[in-house]
């Protein structure tokens, strides 16, 4: 979480979640890392190519993306839940691109390119021979039979929907602690265990998210816990744009400085011109007890009894 906290943006968040139809659940359990890294894939892909359209954002953005694979029963339900800081770099890093105030991208769009992605990258692991097809799901080994499958899938509207944003960069840190990290189940939902039957709670999104009551008998609880074991070695959080890996120093030092700049900028813009004393004295009060020239800003939150609160430091265009 200190890792994270560290890469937060002062910017609006979102989450989007992709996912994919039932009939591709089928043929993910018995495709796992194929399946869950196409889906890793074709979301990421989606979300990078959308934003760099000037029809939309116009610009490179960074995001951490999360795999579940289970829905509120436990049954099989592969997803991916994306955090994105609402903006990005200009394709020169020389300015930062904010999205509408509420709104990233229009989920119709995102839902129409992942579908197409993921068929693609469907077609072409098959072409290679990186699937395997059993029981119920042997017919599929037969290239026609393939064919007719993906054209079907494809006939639907795949689901990839926008949460309602989140509020800050406080609650982009409350979830991930929450809901990266977790199993299929946790232990507060589970009710009661006897007569080799297992009860625990689950949410009822068709019904208002009414919460209620499920009985399982521990053979099957069990095999619907087992579905959601995942390959050994499988990376189920993984980040992309200027958030991977291999450039996040870099580039989130950028996007600290323009974000940081344009405040500046816009502060300017905004100060009276009549209030000289009280700029003095907000002025003289921001200043950084250490060097006693550089201008404090807050650049995190605290709470009193949790993670977050104020952090303040020098401003970097001062001595």
């Amino acid at each position: 979480m200190q890792e994270r906290a560290a890469e937060l943006l002062p910017v609006e968040y979102f989450h989007v979640v992709f996912t994919i139809p039932e009939q591709l659940g089928f043929l993910a359990l018995q495709n796992k890392r194929v399946i869950y890294g196409l889906l890793f894939r074709a979301a990421s892909q989606t979300l990078l190519e959308i934003a760099a359209d000037k029809k939309h954002l116009g610009a490179v953005i960074g995001f951490l993306a999360v795999l579940h694979t289970w829905g509120q029963a436990l049954q099989h339900h592969p997803h991916i839940h994306c955090v994105i800081p609402g903006g990005g770099l200009s394709a020169d890093r020389s300015r930062w691109v904010s999205c509408r105030e509420g709104f990233f991208l229009p989920v119709k769009v995102l839902s129409r390119l992942f579908r197409g992605k993921f068929v693609a990258y469907l077609k072409d692991a098959n072409q290679e021979g990186r699937l395997v097809f059993h029981g119920r799901l042997e017919y599929l080994a037969e290239s026609d039979q393939f064919a007719r499958f993906l054209r079907e899938v494809s006939k639907t509207e795949w689901v990839v929907y926008a949460k309602r944003p989140f509020g800050g960069p406080e609650q982009v840190l409350k979830y991930l602690a929450r809901y990266t990290h977790r199993v299929a189940i946790s232990n507060q939902r589970l009710v009661a265990l006897a007569n080799r039957q297992v009860t625990f709670k689950w949410k009822d999104y068709a019904d208002g998210n009414t919460v209620k009551e499920m009985i399982l008998s521990v053979k099957e609880f069990t095999r619907r816990f087992l579905l959601h074991i995942l390959p050994r070695g499988f990376v189920r959080i993984r980040h992309y744009g200027f958030l991977a890996n291999r450039c996040r120093r870099e580039l989130l030092e950028c996007c600290r400085k323009l974000l940081h700049q344009g405040t500046n900028q816009a502060s300017l813009q905004n100060a009276p011109n009549d209030t000289e004393n009280q700029c003095d004295t907000d002025h003289q009060s921001q200043l950084c007890p250490v060097c006693g020239q550089g201008r404090m800003i807050i650049v995190e939150r605290f709470e009193p009894q949790g993670l977050f609160g104020y952090s303040l430091v020098c401003s970097p265009d001062s001595s």
